[in-house]
């Protein structure tokens, strides 16, 4: 089964992409901060990550940059779910790696589209 790690400081965004993607028959992880999301990979890399960029001490960009360094980082499909919408910082987020970007707040048919355009639905 697909299993896709969900990274947001808001617990509220982390429980609604979960209960989503778990709708999606998506096993849904959770991790509170950047640190914590490079932990959880570093115990068992998921198959993709659902990235917020905005977040205290460690944002979604500089965690994306050390993801992709680590052993078997540049597997999992990640999609920057961010409230910028600004074109330069779109590309920040593919140059840096990010398979896709998705807006928020989202929805479920939002966020289904998100993950089967990047191969995880």
């Amino acid at each position: 089964m697909t299993r896709v790690l969900v990274v947001d400081d808001s617990s509220v965004i982390r429980k609604v992409a979960r209960r989503i993607l778990e709708g999606l028959s998506i096993d849904a992880d959770e991790a509170e901060s950047g640190q914590a999301a490079l932990d959880a990979c570093a115990a068992s890399m998921p198959d993709g990550i659902l990235l917020d960029w905005n977040m205290p001490e460690m944002d979604g960009y500089a965690v994306l940059k050390a993801l992709r360094k680590m052993p078997g980082g540049a597997a999992p499909k990640v999609v920057f779910c961010t409230t910028e919408n600004d074109p330069a910082h779109l590309a920040k987020a593919r140059h840096a790696g990010a398979d896709d970007t998705m807006m928020k707040p989202f929805d479920k048919d939002v966020l289904r589209l998100k993950m089967a355009a990047v191969g995880l639905a």
